[in-house]
């Protein structure tokens, strides 16, 4: 029997995550199940929203008929964004014919009961969100609290910046003095026009203190 030709959607949330451990297991499980993986459909990007470059593409592939299987590593790298949109996703994809395959949540959203236990992984997806959320808000909360800066840090420092600015007064373009000074042009770029981590803070709107 020829093997199925399936597609893949993987996603990461970061730049600094990759695809590894997804198409991995993702490439085990379909070759156990007789299936090849003849196309990827690959982003690193948050599953808050489904208007995401990737998924878009897949939906579109799925409605022109292109694949009848669907793998995916779990149902929250469709959507993290709850209930309806995680049904959203699946109901379409399937009223095209094409049938979702996750390889990790414990379950097959064919199965009798596959929308409920869909609705309840869709729901733990979210509330995990959630929770990430206020973990980070309650961390940044504590450092900005020691008195500390949330972000990420600075890749020119003070001197190097003071520096940069003199020379592009001067009349240097950015592109020499990102060479010169060995720094991104685009981090040069941001850094002299004030933006992101190099924005000036604003100026206090408090009214002076009267004099004694």
């Amino acid at each position: 029997m020829k093997p199925m030709q399936c597609a893949a959607y993987v996603r990461v949330s970061t730049d600094q995550q990759d695809y590894d451990l997804q198409k991995t297991a993702i490439s085990r499980a379909a070759e156990a199940r007789g299936d090849v993986i003849s196309r990827w459909f690959e982003e690193k990007t948050s599953g808050k929203k489904l208007e995401r470059a990737q998924l878009t593409a897949l939906r579109a592939a799925v409605r022109a008929g292109e694949h009848r299987k669907v793998y995916v590593f779990a149902v929250d790298r469709l959507s993290r964004g709850g209930i309806a949109d995680t049904f959203r996703v699946v109901d379409e994809l399937r009223k095209h014919g094409c049938h979702v395959a996750s390889v990790s949540d414990p379950f097959d959203l064919d199965g009798p009961a596959g929308d409920v236990v869909l609705a309840v992984m869709a729901w733990g997806a979210q509330m995990e969100l959630r929770r990430l959320r206020e973990r980070i808000s309650a961390a940044r909360a504590d450092v900005e609290r020691k008195g500390g800066t949330w972000g990420r840090p600075r890749r020119i420092d003070p001197g190097t910046l003071e520096r940069a600015r003199g020379m592009h007064a001067a009349g240097h373009t950015i592109r020499n003095i990102s060479a010169r000074l060995k720094i991104p042009r685009a981090t040069l770029a941001n850094a002299l026009a004030g933006k992101g981590h190099y924005a000036k803070p604003e100026p206090s709107h408090h009214p002076p203190k009267a004099e004694k």
